[in-house]
Parts: C-alpha cells; sequence; structure tokens
C-alpha cells in the first residue's frame, strides 16, 4: 500500500512516504529548527569577491548566504535557453556591489561548513507548473513523454503566458483541463508581483515569502492517485490539509485519515527502514551487500556478494547481485537525501550486455526519485558516476554526529602501538 503519514508531536513533525510498504521519503521539521530551502528574502550583499566571481549576502539568518555569478545576473543577460549571455567578461563586481540590497531565493539549504546558496532568479512552485519569471521558455518535466500531451501543454502555455514569463509544466500537469493550469499560472503571478513590490520596503534584511512548511510540500508534490492514504495524528495539522482540499487536490477529503494513535515508534517495518538508512551496511535479500560511505567530497557505494553464492556461476551470480543491488541502492539515495556526486563500484562485469542491463535497471529505479539523479556514465576504471541535486542536508546530519575518537575518519590509531617508535 503506499500513503504518506505525517506523526506530529513534541514540536516535532515527521513527514514520511511509504510505497509498497517500503519507507521512500522522510522529512523532519523541527518548530526551532529555520528551513530556508524556497524562501524569499530582501538582503544585503556585505561582501564582493572577484577571486570567486561570488558576494555573500545578509539575509539575516546568522551565516551569510553565497551568491554565485550565474545566479546575480540580470534577466535581460540570460539567453532563451537559460544560460549566460556573455557580451565580452563579465565580472562579479559590475553586476552587484557592497551595500546593495537584493531579493534573493535559497536553493540550497545551509550546512554545518557553509551558508545557503542563493539565486536572484525567483522560481514559485505550483502543484501543476513552476513560475519562471527570469525566463521566458515554455518547459516539461522530462517524465512527460507523451508527445500529443507535450504540443497540448505547450499549445496551454502559450495562450497564457503572460509579461513574458516562463514556466515549467510538473509531471503532474499531464492530463489536467486548460482553466486550472490558467488558474495556478495566474496566482503565482500575483505572488510574484508582492515579492516584487517588496524591493522598496525597510527592513532589511528580511524574510518577504515563506514556503510552505514540509508537510503541505509534501502533499503537493507527492499526492496523486496512487496514494491511497494519508494519516495524520494532529488535529491542527489535519484541518489545516483539508483547506487544500478543491479542484487542485480532488478526492483529497477522502484519503485524509485523522489517527490520534499513529506512532511511527509502534510501526516495526518504518523503524526497520530507519535504522537501515541510517547505517552504513545494508544487506540485500540474496545474501550480498551494499557499503555507503558519505564524505563531504562525494559518496562511495560498494557492492560485494557477501553470503550470495548463486545457482549458475560467478558471472551469473554478479549480474544477479548487481540487478538487486541497483533496486536497493537508488531508494538508499532517495530514503537518506543523499546528493553531490555519488560513485557506484559494482561488481565488475565482462560482457556490455551485461553492464547495459545493471544501469537500465538502475535508472529505471531512480526515475521514481522526484529529485532526479543524473547517470553521467562509467569510469575507465568501471566506476558508474551520477549526480543528484542538493536541496536539503542529509538524514544522516540530522542523527549522526561526528566520532570525537577519529574525529569523523572511522578509524583510531591502535592503541597497542608502541608510540616511543614515533620519536625521532
Amino acid at each position: 500500500m503506499n500513503y504518506i503519514f505525517i506523526d506530529s508531536k513534541d514540536n516535532v513533525e515527521i513527514t514520511g512516504v511509504v510505497e509498497e510498504n517500503r519507507l521512500v521519503e522522510l522529512y523532519i521539521d523541527e518548530k526551532d529548527y529555520k528551513k530556508q530551502a524556497g524562501n524569499i528574502y530582501r538582503g544585503r550583499v556585505v561582501n564582493v569577491l572577484p577571486g570567486m566571481e561570488a558576494a555573500f549576502v545578509d539575509i539575516g539568518e546568522g551565516r551569510n548566504a553565497y551568491l554565485y555569478i550565474k545566479n546575480a545576473l540580470p534577466k535581460e543577460m540570460i539567453k532563451k535557453n537559460g544560460q549566460i549571455k556573455i557580451d565580452g567578461q563579465i565580472k562579479i563586481e559590475d553586476i552587484i556591489k557592497n551595500g546593495e540590497e537584493v531579493i534573493v531565493q535559497v536553493l540550497k539549504e545551509a550546512s554545518q561548513n557553509k551558508g545557503a546558496k542563493v539565486t536572484t532568479h525567483i522560481t514559485l512552485p505550483g502543484r501543476f507548473v513552476v513560475l519562471t519569471p527570469f525566463s521566458d521558455k515554455i518547459n516539461f518535466s522530462r517524465k512527460i513523454d507523451d508527445i500529443e500531451e507535450i504540443e497540448r501543454l505547450n499549445q496551454i502555455g502559450k495562450d497564457m503566458q503572460r509579461d513574458s514569463m516562463g514556466l515549467i509544466f510538473r509531471t503532474k500537469s499531464s492530463g489536467v483541463a486548460k482553466e486550472i493550469l490558467i488558474d495556478e499560472y495566474n496566482t503565482l503571478i500575483n505572488i510574484f508581483r508582492k515579492i516584487e513590490r517588496e524591493r522598496n520596503f525597510l527592513p532589511c534584511p528580511k524574510l518577504i515569502y515563506k514556503e510552505m512548511d514540509l508537510s503541505h510540500q509534501i502533499i503537493r508534490d507527492v499526492y496523486n492517485d496512487n496514494i491511497h492514504r494519508i494519516i495524520i495524528n494532529n488535529k491542527e495539522k489535519y484541518e489545516s490539509l483539508l483547506n487544500l482540499q478543491g479542484i487542485i487536490f480532488p478526492k483529497l477529503e477522502e484519503r485524509i485519515h485523522y489517527d490520534k494513535s499513529f506512532d511511527i515508534l509502534s510501526k516495526e517495518s518504518i523503524m526497520n527502514d530507519i535504522q537501515t538508512a541510517l547505517e552504513r551496511k545494508v544487506t540485500l535479500k540474496s545474501g550480498g551487500y551494499i557499503v555507503i560511505d558519505e564524505t563531504e567530497a562525494l559518496t562511495a557505494i560498494d557492492i560485494n556478494t557477501g553470503k550470495f553464492t548463486g545457482s549458475k556461476n560467478l558471472e551469473d551470480t554478479v549480474v544477479k547481485t548487481n540487478l538487486e543491488a541497483a533496486e536497493e541502492i537508488s531508494k538508499q539515495i532517495r530514503l537518506r537525501d543523499i546528493t553531490g556526486i555519488i560513485i557506484i563500484d559494482f561488481i565488475d562485469m565482462k560482457h556490455n550486455k551485461d553492464i547495459d542491463l545493471v544501469l537500465n535497471k538502475l535508472e529505471e529505479s531512480l526515475s521514481f526519485d522526484r529529485n532526479k539523479a543524473n547517470i553521467i556514465g562509467i569510469t575507465k576504471l568501471g566506476l558508474v558516476e551520477l549526480t543528484r541535486k542538493k536541496v536539503r542536508n542529509s538524514l544522516s546530519s540530522r542523527f549522526v554526529k561526528k566520532c570525537p575518537d577519529c574525529n569523523g575518519r572511522g578509524k583510531i590509531l591502535d592503541r597497542s602501538i608502541d608510540k616511543s617508535i614515533f620519536i625521532w
């Protein structure tokens, strides 16, 4: 069964997505934690760094935010395809000045070592469309692959487009009536106009648009005909979500269930999936296993046959292990919310047909992820490279602390070694 649960108690709200009785997404929203991704601020430039082609912006959230040159370019300097239009040598100091006030949106949450990453190119997501006011293009979700539907949506986009403001048709827009799409597009434009009017109003820095809370975002982005139930144990949250009922969220009321007794701590399957997502080693049903190491630079994933000996020959055993691992890896990437560079070391395969089979399985499994991962290819050493966009910090960052003994290296010095050998 597929369902969404919202467990809200003790100032902590845990939202999860379960598909085929497996936990595939988990988000934790603490009341005293200031979520930033998607928020829009009126900020002040405090430092322009020519050597980094970037600037630091005070958005009033503690650590200054990071604004890269491409994300600071005025609308007229951006081509229709979203790339930089270069007229000579563009320098960050020619675009933005110290003390200047700017409207920025958070692209990536702040981490332990870095401030939030921001952009001046505001985008506003709805359930069916995303408003892109700094581009006049009409784009489509990659998951919409029906040519006739793309042509229909493209014509709708042309008919409803206003003031050269572009849009992206999300996956859920497929098959949706024209009137609903136009209504949402106009609503997003009105929100953007309100944001633009805040440019000349004090104080600065100031939060001028707050993205909806995580549970509402999940309902907006995940809810579809395949979600059978939405379980909530908080009456106030239940009533708040009922207000979403309408044309944009059809049959929502029928699927929302208020269950005061719901507690994820009593759900063994959910707790087992969470425990697995916090461990380094993940055992496969066949007896093989994968090892996931998250580092600051990248995430490395290794596959081993373990106890799985197969029934035919070594080659068959390797392929079966890799296929099972590909499916599980995609689930762990999604659940752990692993982002950035990801390197997968599958067990060596001799034949190209087997390699293609495993890569196709990986791509197919990753297609269920809302945060699309891009498979770059295979290196000369046989390593699979992929990237996944970072929006929030990973699940482990909420639960795992750096070890004071090994300082995050995962190993400690052998205490039995005579330290005198290090005296020169």
